[in-house]
């Protein structure tokens, strides 16, 4: 018989994923909207169950973001303190509707708030994901002037991650938006000095620096498309990987 019964096993066995908070805002224009929680909620559920253990982290966006607030006359200190505790409410609400799943889940604070969230400790983090718990990791790397992707890249590199996969709402990483550009050409793979050199806006500089340093390869889906997340780790659908030389 040429048809397998057998399930492929998952390309990693454990991996962070890194939303931005606009992610969870649906067609709103500003904050929560719970279904599309929920949805992305099942999407990794959907990983979870091939065994995968699961890193989260998630902008915050939807709530504040502490560049615009600078920009606005804010001291940009306070500014990005502000967009840390926003994503404190987005990994929050991340938790409660993957609870409600019945999946385990760990929130994880960079700044201690101990009433609503664990302090970052890596060796206790690690133990939770042995444990099959999800781990979202909130509040940035705890410092200003720190973005989330960069939160992100560093604590997959601390939870030795074996990839990042950034949902967001194309396939992959191309070359212009392919919002406003037709012609616009979808790579498969990109180095990470290609990323920076042609300003292609998958992170910022200093995220896609440390992953390029820990040769973390970082996979760029599709958040808006049905099984996307886990259909890259079955080694299916349309995706970009960021990778290192060779």
């Amino acid at each position: 018989m040429d048809d397998d019964p057998t399930p492929r096993p998952p390309m990693f066995g454990r991996v962070m994923l890194k939303i931005s908070g606009e992610a969870l805002m649906g067609d709103q224009g500003y904050g929560l909207h719970p279904p599309t929680v929920q949805r992305i909620a099942r999407e990794v559920q959907s990983v979870h169950e091939m065994g995968v253990e699961i890193c989260m982290v998630i902008g915050g966006g939807n709530i504040f973001r502490g560049l615009q607030g600078s920009a606005q006359g804010m001291e940009r200190t306070t500014a990005d303190y502000m967009g840390m505790l926003a994503t404190v409410m987005n990994a929050l609400a991340m938790q409660s509707a993957l609870e409600g799943l019945d999946i385990h889940t760990r929130v994880i604070s960079a700044i201690r708030m101990d009433e609503v969230a664990e302090p970052y400790i890596r060796r206790r983090a690690v133990r939770h994901l042995e444990k099959k718990r999800v781990c979202i990791f909130a509040a940035g790397t705890g410092n200003p002037y720190f973005t989330t992707d960069t939160a992100a890249t560093l604590r997959a590199n601390e939870m030795n991650c074996e990839a990042i996969f950034k949902g967001t709402k194309v396939d992959g990483v191309y070359d212009s938006d392919p919002g406003t550009n037709p012609n616009a050409r979808r790579f498969d793979r990109v180095t990470y000095d290609e990323v920076l050199a042609q300003h292609l806006g998958v992170m910022d500089a200093s995220a896609i620096a440390l992953a390029r340093d820990n040769n973390l390869p970082i996979i760029v889906f599709s958040l808006d498309e049905p099984g996307g997340f886990r259909g890259v780790l079955a080694g299916e659908g349309t995706y970009t990987t960021v990778h290192g030389q060779g």
